[in-house]
């Protein structure tokens, strides 16, 4: 049964185990070693890793563009969706104003029917605009994640022939 730790446990008092320490750092510097046999050095394609940095920035600035162009389409729409609202406010309550007593409940409730449904078709319009840009943007990003996995691929050949050619090295010895 695995051992619950408490609030009253005091293992973090426990000094680490330097002996394990040493050995994982011997290790480590072993294995590092072995990357530089026969004075062969695994390189990496510093060019290609800069070129695939700046497509990302590239790719950054292009999602944050859209982002950008999105969030000013919606606040243009909701301005012009509470001037209408406005609007539209004022000639219903000079209808209702203007109507007789017997009419004025007919003409409110009216008025509200009229009122939600805007406020729906407002709202289902602005998730569609907001839905559009989150999409625009999540297709550019996975895009150049997608392009990104296959550059890595490029960026490390050499240093997997390297490593490869570091085995047989150390292998034949």
């Amino acid at each position: 049964m695995a051992k619950t730790q408490t609030a009253y446990d005091y293992d973090f008092l426990k000094m680490p185990d330097f002996s394990q320490l040493q050995a994982d750092y011997s290790r480590f510097v072993s294995e590092f070693g072995k990357m530089f046999a026969n004075g062969k050095m695994p390189m990496v394609d510093v060019d290609a890793v800069t070129s695939a940095q700046r497509k990302n920035l590239e790719a950054v600035q292009a999602v944050n563009q859209v982002a950008i162009e999105g969030f000013q389409a919606v606040a243009r729409r909701q301005a012009e969706i509470v001037r209408e609202a406005s609007e539209e406010l004022q000639s219903l309550l000079k209808d209702v104003a203007s109507a007789n007593a017997e009419d004025r409940f007919a003409k409110q409730a009216d008025a509200m029917k009229v009122i939600f449904e805007h406020a729906v078709a407002n709202t289902n319009e602005l998730a569609t605009m907001v839905q559009k840009t989150n999409t625009e943007a999540a297709s550019l990003i996975n895009k150049r994640v997608s392009e990104n996995l296959d550059e890595v691929k490029t960026v490390f050949a050499p240093a997997k022939a390297a490593a490869k050619d570091v085995k047989e090295t150390v292998a034949k010895k």
